[in-house]
């Protein structure tokens, strides 16, 4: 363990800092400067790790990260130790440690009186060392099973299932239907909050180990489902959810009303040197967003680098306490007011704002938003109050309210899949579809969710590929809701 006393010693928290505001508007860089071999505030957070007997920040983590141990690797400097054991359950810390909500710092044992340990800070702060001692290197498997297995998309669960079956040594081609690898990792999200060169040198050990990478096909479309399946001997279809949620009022119809990825995605290609023509830009325009999460929070940080001239972010709920509330006790993930480093950048944010109508101009383009503050009704049920609309100009609307499942409708006319009542491919607790040789990890099936989620699923779901193929696995399989079936 670490400290024995060093949570008495250093009582608060001390992250990394950012960059000035002024400054890293300017640029599409990441915001943080990430602490380092030789900050001696790394040492002393990671030395905050309590003996605490339980660590209930492995309840609070999908992955099951053993987290007190790689904190006393840390703060003794053992790091190729602390990468050994960091990626024992996560395949990419560089991904978690950027853009994770970390639930396991909720579930601290440290935070029931003191704020809690700095996890997702070291975390990062171990993989970024690894990379540069030259730690993470190629786990070429010592034999080749003769099975080969397709993985349809490439964010967090598909890579993550991938380079656990390659290890195990399947033969994996990767599909991905964007012109790069990385799904949402890659275009969803910007690039200051996660430079794209994290995913590249992951890829680049991924075909080391012997990964195949196929962007520019849809399955589907390019390659039919039922080809597919006949190609290869296992399919795990890791597609995402996708779908936006929409906002069904009137004036929808107008010109200027984006879904949030519909916005994002070309920003993102352009910071790429892909820029697309006839791309939508917040430049010079009065933005609203509607809908308050990390999606939000990251149509806000592209709009100010964009030259907004103003940006309002619209929640419809209440603002969230500041502090952990007695409904929500530890070690629950609260709802709490956040302040992202987007937010810190510039715009309003109202709370309690139902849009009404989308209003528009003689040309059929937005111009502004009727809004009425939110009213909590007795049944639960929220709904605008008559007698308080507003207006808001908007010459720009970024609907970020989230997504509801996957786009399932090739998967289901080519081969009759079955859906849940959600709209997710049904599964049983080992990953399978109805399908035979068919499995399913991450969004699409287990809907919207952390990339945390993504990466155990992904994992776990590699797991019982393993096992179908072979008869038994020895790839572990994460903590979670699914337990996986060691014997097919």
């Amino acid at each position: 363990m670490a400290d024995p006393r060093g949570f008495l010693k250093v009582r608060e928290r001390e992250l990394p800092p950012s960059r000035p505001v002024e400054v890293r508007l300017r640029d599409w860089k990441d915001v943080h400067a990430h602490l380092q071999e030789g900050q001696p505030f790394l040492k002393e957070q990671a030395g905050r790790c309590m003996d605490c007997g339980i660590p209930f920040c492995h309840q609070g983590c999908p992955l099951g990260n053993l987290i007190p141990e790689w904190n006393d690797l840390v703060w003794r400097g053992q790091w190729a130790d602390a990468i050994e054991r960091l990626h024992a359950t996560n395949n990419f810390p560089e991904f978690t440690g950027r853009v994770c909500p970390a639930p396991c710092e909720s579930a601290c044992v440290l935070g029931i009186n003191q704020p809690a340990v700095t996890i997702k800070n070291v975390e990062v702060s171990i993989i970024d060392e690894a990379f540069a001692r030259g730690l993470v290197t190629p786990q070429v498997p010592q034999r080749l099973t003769g099975t080969t297995i397709a993985v349809v998309g490439s964010g967090p669960a598909g890579l993550a299932a991938a380079q656990q079956l390659t290890r195990a040594g399947h033969t994996v081609v990767v599909y991905e239907r964007d012109d790069a690898i990385g799904g949402l990792l890659r275009y969803g999200i910007p690039d200051f909050k996660m430079e794209k060169h994290h995913i590249d040198r992951r890829l680049a050990q991924m075909e080391a180990e012997g990964t195949r990478f196929r962007p520019g096909v849809e399955i589907g479309t390019d390659i039919t489902w039922d080809a597919l399946r006949r190609r290869f001997d296992a399919v795990v279809v890791a597609t995402g959810a996708t779908v936006p949620r929409d906002l069904a009022l009137p004036g929808r119809e107008l010109d200027g009303i984006l879904f949030a990825m519909d916005f994002l995605t070309p920003a993102n290609k352009a910071v790429a040197g892909r820029p697309a023509e006839g791309a939508p830009s917040a430049e010079g325009k009065h933005v609203v967003i509607i809908g308050g999460g990390d999606t939000g929070s990251d149509c806000l940080g592209t709009s100010l680098r964009q030259g907004a001239a103003s940006v309002t972010t619209l929640a419809i709920g209440r603002k969230p306490a500041l502090e952990r509330t007695a409904n929500q006790p530890w070690p629950t993930d609260p709802i709490v007011f956040e302040v992202s480093s987007s937010h810190e950048e510039g715009g309003e944010r109202a709370y309690l704002a139902s849009t009404v109508e989308f209003l528009g101009d003689d040309s059929g383009r937005v111009r502004a938003l009727k809004v009425a503050e939110t009213e909590y009704l007795p049944d639960g049920r929220r709904a605008p109050k008559a007698g308080t609309e507003r207006e808001i100009p908007a010459d720009l609307v970024l609907i970020a309210m989230g997504f509801t499942g996957p786009e399932t409708d090739a998967l289901v006319d080519q081969t009759g899949t079955e859906l849940t009542s959600r709209g997710l491919v049904r599964r049983d607790d080992g990953y399978a579809t109805s399908l035979p040789g068919v499995f399913v990890a991450g969004d699409a099936g287990r809907g919207q969710s952390l990339i945390v989620w993504a990466i155990a699923e992904g994992r776990a779901c590699a797991a019982a590929v393993d096992a179908y193929l072979q008869g038994s696995t020895e790839l572990p399989a994460p903590v979670g809701p699914r337990t996986v079936a060691l014997r097919a």
